[in-house]
């Protein structure tokens, strides 16, 4: 009698802890988190960013309209950090994070917004809707980047290459577009600056 209360009570824990266990699985998020980085020059780039699919749904000009700026990814911002300082869009830029927004152009070039605070882009919404202007007031460069269209990627992805190992160039490919834009590492310059110290 003992053993079978022992087998009982051993029984129940272990039916327990298997279900807790079970409760505290979660699915797979739908927009995992991804990152991606690459050294080029003297300057390591890294990208942070969530990964949503397309899932049969027609994503650029319905579900992230034309003409508003969007976070150029999914669940929090999209984070492009340098470890020293660049130019991107002809601007010099500290080195640092920054937030990537990207605005949809049915045809033509998208714009491309790094934004100076590494904010959110839902920091600018004002009744429902982005504050272009606000957007405007805290980039740290805008500029229309290199946008092609055609084939299909299913997964929103960034690429970091190393081009001259001088220039990235920067891609963020989804559904079907590609949006490129190129971040000078200004090896030359900081060459130029270690040289005159000496």
């Amino acid at each position: 009698m003992k053993n079978t209360k022992t087998l009982f009570f051993a029984l129940a824990f272990f039916m327990a802890a298997t279900f807790s266990a079970f409760a505290q699985l979660q699915s797979p998020a739908p927009s995992p988190a991804a990152s991606v980085s690459q050294v080029v020059g003297f300057t390591k780039i890294n990208i942070d960013y969530s990964s949503p699919a397309v899932k049969g749904r027609k994503i650029f000009g319905e579900i992230e309209k034309y003409g508003v700026t969007w976070r150029a990814g999914a669940n929090n911002q999209t984070i492009i950090e340098f470890s020293t300082p660049v130019s991107v869009g002809g601007k010099n830029l500290r080195a640092g994070k920054y937030s990537i927004f990207m605005t949809p152009i049915e045809s033509g070039d998208w714009m491309v917004h790094l934004n100076s605070k590494a904010a959110s882009v839902f920091a600018y919404m004002k009744d429902g809707k982005i504050d272009e202007e606000a957007v405007a007031k805290d980039d740290a460069v805008a500029f229309k980047g290199m946008t092609t269209r055609g084939g299909k990627t299913e997964r929103l992805q960034y690429h970091i290459s190393a081009e001259d190992n001088k220039i990235a160039k920067i891609t963020m490919a989804w559904e079907g577009v590609m949006v490129s834009f190129m971040v000078d590492t200004q090896v030359d310059q900081k060459m130029e600056g270690f040289k005159s110290v000496f």
